[in-house]
């Protein structure tokens, strides 16, 4: 909490803009306006209009959690400064680092996550840097030994130099060395260091090739627990863990972590990134630190969640992958209802919050019987337990210099039967029950009436590099769409965290958008072809253009747009860039969110199986892209949708011209409306048609042309 008698760390800052709320009232009361028209239609128009007011319904609905979301955007400001006066008392954090399958997750990038993590702006000696290593690779051991000898050199030049990228390999990678102004002993020491990098990068190269370390060849799916202590003077204390499975996904390692650190750090404060997720703002532990310690109720902030971003920036964002409004307009927005969600990486939590501490529970210092039934039997993570839970997190704790002497118990805590009998998964640590571990933790959190606080800075605390091919944006997408699905049908929840919890009503809504937004695939794929239904069968669901009501969808076609371009407009991005996700919205919303949608009912039936799928790093492959930012193909089925929408829009555009030229001006007022809706939808889908005439990757495969052209035609005979 803050002293009263200094400065604040931080500042509240309103975002809310009556203008925006008022355009975006305007299109609710337009959206209202044009299901009334219709429900009032569905006896005289049929099946059309019922399909476009089912379809609108859910528009509707969707809307009014995005006004619930944007009615009061909050944005804190920090003041780190403020912060480095009470160095002395700044607390400890443990940095919690978390990888699966160093064949798929590159080591030089998980050790350039390491670096910057332990570079950053705070006292070595209260930071420790645990690393969850879920495929028990020598390799990756051998890579963070080489770390802990290349930290000594590279920690100490970021910090003589105030080298603002302390992640190596973009450090080096954007700058081309220093000038003639600069120094003769920078100059001299920026090229060695970058020697030794190289050398250092080699190394882990040549030992990928010919693995050896102290670890020996085990079946990764199978194997004791593996705790080992990596240290270096003047470089915070690495931890390298291997858990016994089975695993529980990521939420397991996180929790092997969190008992093994317990018993060696102890730190009230957990920091966990994934390994691809460098740090890229030096100060970010003091930002974090500015808004736990500045809060004047402590549970106004349980976590700090971090915005994302994304390096190898392409000009415009042609695939919409680095999500700049979304995380935006969701994170300030959640901000001023009870927090953000936990997004699963560069997330700050109290540790006593991980423990299961609800707001307004006291704990007595001591051990009881009900910490065993929760933590488990290991007497020295009982006690480890007890101190945090009593004490305050604003209070100074440092670590334990003989971090080494606790390595025997906690070879006993990360074992697969630790948990038997616990309450780790439920009540205690990340949440068990779905791949994903962060939303579960997070809604958890809120259910008690914790608040969280959602931190961006300038330049970005933390980035990773994004999928810069459609094909790998596209599986990440239905990845992240899927789960988040799953939860919400399997249990109801956030319904029933507000109902039996301390979920606000707003909060719940924000989690609805959340975990709802793929079902919209649905009524994007009947929107997209129902103006083509239309052309073909005869019939009209959109008033004819000599109606008044005509007005109603126009007007909501162009407040909408309206909306959507304000927002890309507001933070500096280009219209180019706001097209771009509108076409790449239209897109995946039926291509990737479709196929998670169509995924997640069997697998509540149990007709499938989930599995534990990494989506497989972009770095490599997409630095060495000649044109990254042109759109690609592949003959997955992800692209089949795409391209039969285009070909049955295509088809209806040319019935619906020819038609148009040889009817009398008279008959053409009914279809003027669907002609116009399919041919923007064409314009959507404009890299798909590009697509039809193109070779190589760029161009769409012929099987998948040939396969959309039978469902095309399929669809045609159907609508006559």
């Amino acid at each position: 909490m803050a002293k009263q008698s200094s400065l604040p760390l931080f500042q509240r800052v309103s975002l809310r803009s009556d203008k925006s709320i008022a355009l975006e009232l305007l299109l609710l009361f337009l959206l209202f306006s044009l299901l009334t028209y219709h429900f009032f239609s569905i006896k005289q128009y049929g099946i059309p209009v019922l399909l476009a007011f089912l379809c609108e319904s859910f528009f509707t609905y969707v809307w009014i959690l995005v006004l619930n979301i944007k009615w009061n955007p909050i944005k804190y400001v920090q003041y780190p400064d403020r912060l480095l006066e009470q160095k002395n008392e700044l607390p400890a954090v443990d940095i919690f680092v978390t990888t699966a399958d160093d064949e798929l997750e590159s080591p030089i990038i998980t050790m350039n996550t390491v670096l910057s993590s332990m570079a950053v702006d705070y006292p070595v000696e209260k930071l420790a840097c645990y690393i969850s290593d879920d495929n028990a690779s020598p390799l990756l051991y051998y890579a963070l030994v080489e770390t802990s000898k290349f930290a000594r050199v590279w920690l100490p030049f970021c910090k003589k130099y105030d080298i603002s990228v302390r992640a190596p390999f973009r450090y080096f990678a954007t700058t081309s060395g220093p000038s003639r102004e600069e120094s003769l002993e920078f100059q001299y020491e920026w090229k060695l260091v970058k020697d030794i990098y190289e050398m250092f990068c080699k190394k882990i190269e040549d030992a990928a090739l010919a693995p050896s370390s102290d670890l020996p060849e085990l079946n990764k799916k199978n194997h004791g627990s593996i705790v080992k202590i990596i240290t270096a003077k003047g470089v915070p204390h690495m931890v390298y863990i291997s858990r016994e499975k089975p695993h529980h996904f990521k939420s397991g390692a996180l929790n092997a972590l969190t008992r093994v650190s317990g018993l060696m750090t102890n730190a009230p404060f957990i920091l966990h990134v994934d390994c691809d997720m460098y740090v890229n703002n030096p100060q970010v532990i003091l930002h974090a630190m500015c808004l736990f310690l500045g809060v004047e109720n402590e549970e106004d902030c349980a976590y700090v969640q971090f915005e994302p971003g994304f390096c190898h920036n392409i000009k415009d964002d042609p695939f919409e992958n680095h999500y700049d409004v979304l995380f935006k307009f969701f994170g300030h927005g959640t901000a001023g209802i009870q927090g953000p969600p936990y997004i699963g990486s560069n997330c700050f939590f109290k540790r006593k919050v991980i423990y299961g501490l609800s707001p307004d529970q006291k704990i007595t210092t001591g051990i009881d019987l009900n910490l065993q039934r929760k933590f488990g039997q290991s007497s020295m993570l009982k006690e480890s337990v007890a101190r945090v839970l009593s004490a305050s997190t604003s209070a100074s704790m440092s670590l334990k210099c003989t971090v080494s002497s606790f390595v025997k118990g906690t070879h006993h805590v990360a074992v697969c039967d630790y948990e038997n009998g616990t309450c780790w998964g439920t009540e205690v640590g990340w949440k068990y029950g779905s791949q994903s571990e962060d939303i579960l933790t997070g809604l958890g959190i809120h259910r008690k009436g914790w608040k969280s606080m959602y931190c961006a800075t300038e330049p970005a605390s933390f980035l990773r590099c994004a999928a810069s091919t459609v094909p790998g944006t596209m599986i990440q997408s239905k990845r992240w769409a899927t789960v988040p699905l799953e939860i919400f049908l399997s249990s109801m929840r956030p319904i029933s965290d507000t109902l039996n919890g301390n979920l606000s009503l707003r909060q719940c809504l924000a989690y609805m958008w959340l975990l709802t937004w793929s079902l919209r695939s649905i009524p994007e794929l009947v929107y997209s072809l129902l103006p083509a239904y239309c052309i073909i069968s005869g019939s009209r669901f959109l008033p004819e253009v000599s109606e008044l009501a005509i007005l109603i969808p126009i007007e909501v076609f162009l407040v909408f747009n309206l909306c959507t371009l304000s927002e890309y407009l507001a933070i500096g991005l280009s219209t180019r860039a706001w097209w771009n996700h509108q076409q790449m919205a239209r897109i995946t919303s039926t291509s990737s969110w479709l196929f998670a949608t169509l995924s997640v009912f069997p697998k509540l039936i149990g007709l499938s199986s989930s599995a534990f799928e990494v989506p497989t790093p972009t770095y490599d492959k997409d630095m060495k892209n000649k044109d990254p930012g042109k759109f690609t193909f592949s003959k997955s089925l992800i692209f089949l949708p795409g391209t039969t929408i285009l070909l049955v829009n295509l088809t209806a555009l040319g019935i619906g011209m020819s038609r148009f030229l040889t009817t009398s001006p008279q008959n053409n007022e009914a279809g003027i409306g669907e002609l116009l809706c399919s041919l923007w939808i064409v314009l959507y889908y404009w890299v798909f048609l590009k697509g039809l005439f193109a070779k190589g990757k760029y161009g769409i495969p012929s099987s998948t042309i040939v396969k959309s052209g039978v469902l095309a035609l399929l669809f045609i005979h159907f609508c006559k």
